[in-house]
């Protein structure tokens, strides 16, 4: 059964909501509990967002299918899994619930709604892990919708949690996140004027995954629909 515009967007826009919620939330209380000491914290952080990850996909997968980034968005609309014409809204709720999770994170803390990073993430080690940890996960989407598409929540959420552990940035992977993560001045934030070549890094990592395995993987704008978790492919206008 198709699912309307309006409910899409409101999926799009919950579920990335919950997700920085998850992500600035479990930040903040690893912080306080990990006594200083930071690997202890990026542990407790990554497993909460791996853990939410997988619980956010299958909740709002069959709705929107549950892409909760605006480049999966951009690279699905291309391969014709999705409407170029609900791109505008999808990315609208994408970054308008980014932002909602964040606030919320910080007030379940009695903190500012927003005050901004200063947090420090620049240079050319940073900005190559944001464009590996994107390729990655562009890679895991589409090299698991091919024939394991039920897997790709799981895929997802291992691949995040890994790459939070061997990049150097802990893996933002995600234009949305970079930009509501520079509101609050926590273990999870960044520094706003950090945020634009974070997304650059992110836009080029995803195109590269993209551009490559429509060549590794013939098929794949057929399947298309099925990033994440199945949805309408209502413009398969790509062939092999």
């Amino acid at each position: 059964m198709k699912t309307s515009h309006a409910r899409e967007i409101v999926s799009e826009g919950l579920g990335t909501a919950l997700l920085l919620a998850t992500v600035v939330g479990s930040g903040i209380m690893a912080e306080r509990l990990s006594g200083g000491n930071v690997a202890v914290a990026l542990l407790a952080n990554t497993l909460a967002t791996g853990a939410a990850l997988v619980a956010l996909i299958l909740t709002f997968g069959p709705i929107s299918g549950a892409h909760f980034n605006p480049v999966v968005t951009l690279c699905d609309a291309y391969l014709g899994g999705l409407k170029w014409t609900k791109v505008p809204g999808y990315l609208s709720a994408q970054f308008l619930g980014a932002i909602l999770g964040v606030a919320l994170a910080n007030r379940m803390f009695d903190l500012p709604y927003f005050f901004t990073s200063t947090h420090v993430r620049h240079g050319s080690g940073q900005l190559l892990s944001e464009f590996m940890a994107t390729f990655g996960l562009l890679a895991v989407i589409w090299g698991c919708s091919r024939r394991r598409a039920s897997s790709v929540p799981f895929a997802v959420a291992a691949y995040i949690t890994a790459a939070y552990w061997f990049t150097a940035s802990t893996s933002f992977a995600n234009p949305a996140v970079t930009l509501a993560r520079s509101l609050s001045d926590t273990f999870a934030g960044i520094r706003p004027s950090d945020v634009p070549a974070f997304m650059l890094a992110q836009l080029g990592g995803a195109v590269a995954a993209t551009l490559l395995f429509q060549w590794l993987v013939p098929a794949l704008p057929k399947t298309a629909s099925d990033v994440l978790v199945p949805h309408d492919n209502p413009n398969p206008s790509h062939t092999d």
